[in-house]
């Protein structure tokens, strides 16, 4: 599995709906509220033979209310 960390900017006042949202989709190791220039992180673990990009795509990037995401993809330090 390739762990996989999102961080989602959302429109003004959707924080919550969009927390809501991806919890519904269980796609997520864990979610957080953050501070800064992004409103929430995700933990995600693609499954081994996925693309990163399209199982993103199709399972987070969709939902309303987001308007910015940062994904930073996680490799082996030794």
């Amino acid at each position: 599995m390739q762990c996989v960390f999102v961080q989602i900017q959302c429109k003004p006042g959707t924080v919550y709906d969009v927390a809501t949202e991806i919890a519904l989709k269980e796609i997520h190791s864990e979610l957080y509220s953050t501070s800064g220039h992004y409103d929430l992180m995700l933990k995600v673990y693609i499954p081994d033979g996925e693309d990163v990009g399209r199982f993103l795509n199709e399972g987070l990037f969709g939902i309303a209310g987001i308007e910015r995401t940062l994904t930073t993809m996680t490799f082996n330090a030794f």
